[in-house]
């Protein structure tokens, strides 16, 4: 097998259809696929680095199997209002009431803090991250289609999607499995059903009230759009019609996604996605992890260790190899027993990379590159299988182990068998997986550095005591195997002091 990519016969599991599918791009060779990103109103939790992280390794494969990814995560920093009904406050504008700031001071900051997060995770940057306050123009013209369609309808100077009347042309809860029924009855439980028509329906397009500080004007109001227009809206502006991949977190199934069909439906009379992806959830304590529950753990928190229900501090290599432990639509509890023993694994891949450097390979070694590309085989048919990331690893942990074995002189292996094995290793840890080279198992940049000081000062330490015993063999020892790695120690009547 060579190094070249080449497209695989890649499998993922549809939302919309329930099953694994064969992924087939539209347009051969190039795939569009779009995810639905943050709303910038406080920093990350886990179980947002779940979805970055996951159509990471997506993003990441597809390149890496000969796909070119135009990759779009937008940024919502208008419209999200705090109530499913439509109603409350969008949630940066109270963001920035109570902290007395501009609403965009609000979204800038919390958009940097989590591309800060992202960029420690290893999650790379999406082609384009389009906001939805910078396509106002893009979701009104759609709102318009909509409303030119006859599935709209003007109330009070808001605009609201007539789902009873799209049910009867089309079926609305294609995606998440529910009739119209079913919605019906739950959406009574809900308050604000006021100036739309049905209780079902939803917002389009939202007057705003005198107080409300986002405002854009419209031909129907001064306001600003509903929460589900931006996706479809940029999807469509930056991928088309119709595009490949649209991904997610599950509980984004209903209402948004299911929104979003109707809208492009709608709009322009046939979807716009063919494969919907979504990852499970992040559970703490068995409940769901989310801002709503006040349940969370900030990305920034598990990076520091500030937080109750966290024994120690954990890196973001840690983090990502957690999330990518687990199969993305299984459910995943959060617990520190749980990220100890992803550090640890972590640290497996660490020691053994570091150990293909130790391996000295022979001319007629037992191992040759069939070993490697059996390996990135096995590993290959993992991710094929709706990216299975938890079985490529386990593929790489049985590697750790022949890698151990080879630095032990327990194994031989040819000099073509170990380029081509580090390869691999090379290629699934770090390009395909993520975890990045710079980690390593001992931890952040910061606490290697005060382990390196502290070598150092314990061998002065050694020196002093030897000075003092008249061990003057030991001393000079010591400081000239110093100064032969770089060191340069000096005596001074408060002791000894080195620099590099």
């Amino acid at each position: 097998m060579s190094e070249t990519s080449i497209i695989r016969p890649l499998q993922v599991y549809n939302s919309l259809t329930r099953r694994k599918e064969r992924f087939r791009p539209l347009h051969e060779g190039r795939v569009g696929m779009y995810v639905c990103g943050p709303t910038v109103y406080g920093d990350a939790h886990l179980g947002h680095a779940r979805p970055a992280i996951t159509f990471d390794l997506l993003f990441r494969y597809l390149q890496h199997i000969g796909y070119k990814v135009r990759y779009v995560r937008n940024i919502t920093d208008v419209g999200h209002l705090e109530h499913d009904a439509d109603e409350g406050e969008d949630k940066i504008a109270k963001k920035a009431r109570l902290e007395q700031l501009e609403p965009m001071e609000v979204a800038q900051y919390y958009t940097n803090r989590f591309n800060e997060a992202m960029r420690q995770l290893g999650v790379l940057p999406p082609s384009i991250e389009p906001h939805a306050t910078g396509h106002i123009i893009e979701q009104q013209q759609l709102v318009q289609q909509i409303l030119d369609a006859g599935y709209a309808y003007e109330s009070n100077g808001s605009i609201y999607f007539d789902v009873e009347k799209y049910n009867a042309d089309h079926r609305y809860g294609i995606l998440s499995g529910r009739n119209i029924e079913d919605v019906r009855d739950a959406s009574r439980e809900l308050d604000g059903v006021g100036e739309k028509r049905h209780q079902v329906d939803f917002a389009l397009w939202k007057k705003a009230q005198p107080e409300h500080i986002m405002r854009w004007p419209s031909p129907w109001s001064d306001g600003f759009p509903g929460w589900h227009c931006e996706c479809t809206a940029m999807g469509r502006k930056y991928l088309g019609e119709e595009f490949d991949i649209h991904g997610g977190g599950l509980a984004l199934i209903f209402p948004h996604h299911e929104c979003e069909i109707a809208q492009a439906v709608a709009a322009m009379g046939h979807p716009m996605v063919r494969y919907w992806m979504h990852n499970n959830m992040i559970t703490i304590e068995g409940k769901k992890m989310g801002k709503s529950y006040n349940n969370f753990i900030t990305l920034p928190q598990f990076f520091s260790g500030d937080h109750e229900k966290l024994e120690k501090a954990y890196a973001p290599m840690v983090i990502r190899f957690f999330i990518l432990r687990a199969h993305y639509r299984s459910t995943v509890d959060f617990g520190n027993e749980a990220l100890q023993a992803s550090e640890k694994g972590l640290e497996r891949l660490y020691d053994a990379l570091a150990a293909l450097d130790r391996i000295t390979p022979e001319t007629a070694g037992a191992l040759t590159e069939t070993y490697a590309d059996e390996l990135a085989e096995r590993c290959y048919e993992a991710l094929d299988d709706d990216l299975n990331s938890p079985v490529c690893i386990s593929h790489l942990f049985e590697a750790c182990r022949t890698i151990n074995s080879l630095a032990d002189h327990k194994q031989t292996i040819t000099p073509e068998g170990l380029e081509r094995l580090r390869w691999v290793m090379h290629t699934f840890i770090y390009d395909i997986l993520g975890i990045q080279p710079s980690a390593a198992a001992a931890g952040t940049d910061e606490s290697r550095e005060k382990a390196f000081s502290g070598a150092i000062d314990l061998l002065l330490d050694l020196r002093a005591k030897a000075k003092a015993a008249k061990d003057w063999a030991t001393s000079d020892r010591i400081r000239d195997e110093l100064a032969a790695l770089g060191f340069e120690v000096k005596d001074t009547k408060d002791g000894a002091v080195w620099k590099i």
